[in-house]
């Protein structure tokens, strides 16, 4: 299988080309959000230039802005191996979480169970601990093996022998990269009668996604993790959005997608996910879109793993530092390049700022990843340092990282 020829492929991103202090770069930080290609912001700027309209008009921009939302349907189902009619566009997962909670809490009522995880973010815990609360509901929490941070699938079991009415559980940890078994969760969840909502935001850059293979019944995801604009996506089962109660105004549509999709969308957003879905699928080769994703994120799992192995292998030399997660090189395959650390007694916000101020652009805190610095005892210090590795990230950048971590040890 050919590998990404990166260099080339960086040359579309123009964020990449900004200096700090004389120095390219490096943004290390794409689980809080991926840069742009040029196809993405051409595709924004376009809608807006051409001319902005609402959906359902009797003239031309109109009739294009709804040429616009089913192209991005298209493309998204495409994305994630489902039916257009199945994908829903707001603001972003949080919101679009909140309100599908909202939906799903009606069926529900004193006594009744919800799992969550302590691998979550907090936008797949929160939406469903409030909705829970407003039903009398109880929540349960599966925790997470501390050592290597992979979900703790004993506890889900037991979980599920109260028959829990849904299960919240993440694809991949957007704090520290760990890949979840959701096959053989969906399969858990749905022999013991509950439904699967996987927030999927962190695995999208990195992971090709087959909902309707999966069997999940509701999956969410943002677009600015996965090279496009500010635009939340969810895909429902297409029985499961006919049969819920959509909280909407009366002129929205009854059926479908729309009674999901409050107000009005971002259609220029919507045209950039597009972009990035073709992006994307630009990688790779195959007589289809979806074969071309296939074959792309094939391509792309092969360069992370590499930027992977070699950012463990370097953190092997230098004794300070702490990685929390897998950090086993035969088991990179239940990972993706996101790691967080602990650089000896030096504050996260402390490191964070230091790499910052030469270029090296990562994270810090708790990125609301809450349940996971808690499980793991780091959240009164400030929580651990993110840095995160895409496709367009190169071993230099690796390297360079290493490098300003042993100073900052030493």
């Amino acid at each position: 299988m050919p590998s990404l020829d990166v260099q080339l492929l960086r040359g579309r991103f123009p964020a990449l080309a900004r200096e700090t202090s004389g120095r390219a770069t490096a943004f290390l930080d794409g689980p809080g959000g991926t840069q742009a290609p040029d196809s993405v912001i051409a595709a924004v700027g376009g809608y807006l230039g051409r001319g902005n309209s609402n959906l359902g008009g009797a003239f031309d921009t109109s009739r294009e802005a709804d040429e616009v939302e089913a192209a991005a349907r298209n493309a998204v189902a495409d994305l994630i191996g489902s039916d257009p009619h199945e994908v829903v566009f707001g603001q972003n997962m949080t919101s679009l979480t909140f309100s599908m909670s909202r939906a799903l809490a009606r069926e529900w009522g004193p006594g009744d169970g919800v799992v969550v995880t302590s691998l979550d973010h907090d936008a797949n815990v929160s939406p469903w601990r409030m909705a829970a609360a407003d039903r009398g509901a109880r929540v349960e929490v599966v925790g997470i093996d501390p050592d290597d941070t992979t979900l703790d699938l004993a506890a889900l079991e037991r979980a599920l022998s109260g028959r829990p009415r849904l299960v919240a559980v993440t694809a991949a940890s957007n704090a520290v990269g760990t890949v979840t078994p959701l096959a053989d969760i969906v399969a858990m969840a749905h022999a013991a009668g509950a439904l699967v909502y996987v927030d999927a935001v962190h695995h999208s850059a990195h992971r090709l996604t087959d909902v309707h293979a999966l069997g999940a019944d509701f999956l969410a995801a943002s677009a600015y993790k996965f090279f496009g604009p500010h635009t939340g996506l969810l895909y429902g089962k297409a029985e499961h959005l006919e049969r819920l109660t959509a909280y909407k105004v009366r002129p929205a549509p009854e059926k479908g997608p729309g009674k999901w999709e409050t107000g009005t969308q971002s259609f220029e957003s919507l045209a950039g996910v597009t972009a990035a879905v073709d992006y994307l699928a630009s990688l790779g080769k195959g007589s289809d879109r979806r074969a071309r994703l296939g074959d792309a994120f094939s391509r792309i799992r092969e360069h992370e793993e590499g930027l992977s192995l070699r950012f463990l292998r370097g953190l092997s030399e230098l004794p300070a530092v702490r990685v929390f997660g897998i950090t086993s090189p035969h088991r990179l395959d239940e990972r993706v390049a996101t790691f967080a650390i602990a650089v000896g007694e030096v504050a996260p916000r402390e490191v964070a700022a230091r790499l910052g101020s030469e270029g090296v652009l990562v994270w810090d805190g708790h990125y609301y990843a809450v349940a996971v610095m808690e499980a793991l005892g780091v959240l009164d210090r400030g929580g651990l340092v993110r840095i995160g590795f895409v496709h367009y990230n190169t071993e230099s950048e690796v390297d360079r990282t290493l490098d300003l971590l042993e100073q900052i040890t030493g």
